[in-house]
């Protein structure tokens, strides 16, 4: 069987511009959560933004890719590279924009024609200019095309599983033999106004911070970031004498079809991921070490989460999750916890879970930097629509 490994990693978060940066300010437990009025139009809101206004997808992408690419030492044109770049809003920001122009223009339009008639839409060329290269697809082939790649792309959106589902997919390419080397993972520029209204109105967004798996959560914290990965077969790996962070040992991704933002309350597909995961890793649950937790600080998503460690694993592996540091990142969430998490094998230091004052369950929650003996690791993802995804990562 294919062995897959990471041998480049490019991270950019509300915690530091670069992984290094990220990752000693997680250490550190410190926090990229800060309160932000980004649109007039909405009040305050504690937000994990990377500068002090919402970034553009495009240069976010751009600079994380180039981020993964010096890391492993490899040099565009790359022909033959893979490319499976996700987000669960992609260029959401750019269609409100337009539709916001939209209905400015047309009530500018009905107020000097004094008319009666239901509003109408005034239609402008202008509008629509670069409408193509705002599709959800786009991103990922504008990748491609930043990298000179010309074999397989793919564009995941599977909510907040989105990010593992982009580096299985990934994996899975090469395991098969599509091609020996992939660029992925997800990047997500969620600050929007609509994004927002949309999880207040749900009741899910903290009115103060993030504080995963504590009694007192409020709720979550929407924060921008992206993680991309150069994954090889380790027989190129070797030939380049590449380093190496970890293998991807295996995944799991099931779906709840349960309810539109409500995980299934027993965690059942949650549970069958995390089995999936392990088998088609051949491990068993005793031989994780850590578990990066997705750990979003909503009251159902921590309960469901807790109770289905609890049921799997035994009493003593260590847990966290990293959301109270770098905010809900949604889609590229997933990848942010794989970064973190090989940096965890790389470092054998255990990532805190910062925000937690007080927990609310019987877990091993790592509330200070630990070291320890970690060999394998588990990262887990539960997107609204019940999306779950889990990957197992090993020295």
């Amino acid at each position: 069987m294919v062995k897959v490994v990471v041998t480049g990693i490019g991270l950019i978060s509300a915690l530091g511009g670069n992984l290094e940066d990220s990752w000693q300010s997680l250490l550190a437990g410190k926090s990229g959560i800060r309160l932000h009025q980004p649109f007039p139009e909405l009040r305050p809101f504690p937000l994990a933004l990377i500068e002090r206004q919402p970034t553009q997808l495009t240069v976010l992408t751009q600079q994380v890719v180039n981020s993964a690419l010096q890391d492993a030492g490899l040099i565009p044109p790359l022909a033959d590279c893979a490319v499976v770049i996700g987000s669960s809003r992609s260029h959401q920001a750019s269609w409100e924009v337009l539709a916001q122009q939209f209905y400015e223009d047309a009530a500018t339009e009905k107020e000097a024609k004094n008319f009666s008639s239901s509003l109408r839409l005034p239609f402008k060329p202008s509008y629509l200019e670069n409408w193509l290269d705002t599709l959800p697809q786009m991103n990922a082939i504008a990748t491609a095309r930043q990298i000179g790649a010309s074999g397989i792309v793919l564009a995941p959106m599977a909510a907040c599983a989105t990010g593992i589902l982009s580096i299985a997919q990934a994996a899975l390419l090469i395991e098969t033999g599509q091609c020996q080397q992939a660029i992925a993972g997800a990047v997500e520029t969620p600050i929007t106004p609509l994004t927002l209204a949309g999880f207040q109105q749900m009741g899910a967004l903290a009115k103060t911070g993030a504080y995963p798996f504590d009694l007192h959560r409020e709720g979550l914290v929407l924060g921008e970031g992206a993680a991309v990965f150069v994954l090889e077969s380790a027989e190129l790996a070797k030939q380049r004498q590449a380093k190496v962070y970890g293998e991807i040992l295996g995944f799991g991704l099931t779906n709840d079809a349960y309810h539109t933002n409500s995980p299934q309350p027993e965690g059942k597909s949650a549970i069958a991921a995390i089995k999936q995961c392990l088998e088609r890793s051949f491990l068993s649950s005793a031989d994780i070490d850590y578990i990066h937790a997705h750990g979003t600080a909503t009251q159902l998503n921590d309960q469901m989460e807790s109770m289905v460690i609890q049921r799997l694993f035994p009493q003593g592996v260590a847990v966290s999750s990293t959301k109270g540091s770098s905010g809900h990142t949604l889609g590229a969430s997933g990848a942010l916890g794989v970064a973190f998490s090989l940096m965890a094998l790389k470092h054998q230091i255990l990532p805190p879970c910062v925000g937690l004052q007080q927990p609310e369950f019987d877990l091993d929650l790592v509330t200070a930097v630990r070291l320890g003996k970690i060999d394998r690791v588990l990262c887990l993802s539960f997107g609204f629509g019940g999306q779950n995804a889990v990957i197992a990562l090993g020295k």
